[in-house]
């Protein structure tokens, strides 16, 4: 036996009954052979932390638009913690971490510069609508490795796609945990963030959500993944979900979070130039598509424009949407000697 298949052997024995099992996994849309030594859902984890997608992620905005301080979460960061959140409750699930580490660091490869702002930007441009969950699964079947994908399996896929709350849930396991991960993650780093940035003050927050799920971002998520590992260990691992209690106060947080956090004007501030830039840019390159990388200018002769508009300003980080911007549209100075 292969060090793979010993490896798939011993999820058998280890893993809970409606854990995925790499040995099952309904494959890739371009079959390959095996590897000897990884299961294909490591493989695929391998596959994405190498793609170029995943390392610009570092460069996207999170919640606030480009902090000068070193300690804000950006897109990257972000995707590390709803990993490492993920990965515990699947230990503890007794689900597949494999799959659920390669779902949670591929969930996001598909957003926009500028966050979920450049997401609705290109939403309201593109006639074939932009949405960042349906984009991570073209970025990591189409267009990376030069239009070639990475090729990961459906499961993984399917995680990705339905990770969002605006989706059906995923059909694993695995996937519902980081659907839920996603949320518990970048609902307390945001706090916290925005706590840092004097947006707000942990006494802001209502006093029964405080009592409930404790205080500070580590009492918080401690809450929460354990209320995630009983709940569903009582009812079999058939869901993932939390108790009723803490659900209620995860649900107040959430709302709490919309009203006084992500709409405050000192975070939305900045946000119109944002929306401007991506708006000039949208329109540069649908006239001037040659002005766009080969891959893309073939893109548009294939399934239009419009697509290959948002393929290439989706894959922007926030910092090169910004330097071609100033390269397109600001004056330079004449160096005369």
């Amino acid at each position: 036996m292969t060090i793979r298949e010993q490896s798939e052997q011993m999820e058998y024995r280890t893993l809970s009954p409606g854990a995925a099992f790499s040995a099952e996994s309904r494959g890739r849309f371009r079959p390959e052979e095996p590897c000897p030594i990884r299961t294909c859902f490591q493989r695929d984890r391998d596959r994405v932390i190498h793609c170029n997608s995943f390392r610009r992620l570092k460069n996207k905005t999170q919640v606030f638009l480009a902090p000068t301080g070193d300690y804000y979460r950006t897109r990257l960061t972000h995707t590390l913690e709803v990993s490492q959140i993920a990965r515990t409750i699947s230990r503890a699930l007794r689900l597949n971490e494999d799959l659920t580490e390669a779902i949670a660091l591929a969930h996001d490869l598909g957003h926009a510069p500028f966050g979920h702002t450049g997401e609705d930007v290109l939403n309201s441009l593109s006639p074939c609508g932009f949405r960042h969950y349906i984009q991570s699964a073209r970025v990591v079947q189409v267009l990376e490795n030069d239009g070639k994908g990475v090729n990961l399996t459906w499961e993984v896929k399917n995680g990705l796609v339905c990770h969002s709350s605006k989706t059906i849930p995923p059909v694993t396991l695995e996937g519902k945990v980081v659907r839920l991960s996603d949320k518990i993650a970048y609902l307390n780093h945001d706090i916290e963030d925005a706590c840092r940035a004097g947006v707000l003050q942990e006494e802001d927050i209502p006093y029964d959500v405080r009592y409930i799920l404790g205080r500070g971002k580590t009492q918080r998520i401690t809450a929460l993944v354990q209320s995630v590992v009983s709940e569903s260990l009582s009812r079999k691992n058939d869901d993932i979900v939390m108790g009723d209690e803490i659900q209620k106060a995860f649900t107040k947080l959430r709302e709490f979070m919309f009203s006084e956090v992500y709409l405050d004007s000192r975070i939305k501030r900045e946000e119109e130039k944002a929306k401007n830039l991506l708006k000039q840019l949208y329109q540069h390159y649908f006239v001037h598509v040659k002005d766009m990388p080969k891959q893309y200018q073939e893109i548009a002769e294939k399934d239009g424009k419009a697509r290959a508009v948002c393929d290439y300003l989706s894959g922007m980080s926030d910092r090169f949407a910004v330097a071609v911007y100033e390269k397109l549209f600001l004056p330079k100075s004449w160096d005369i000697p």
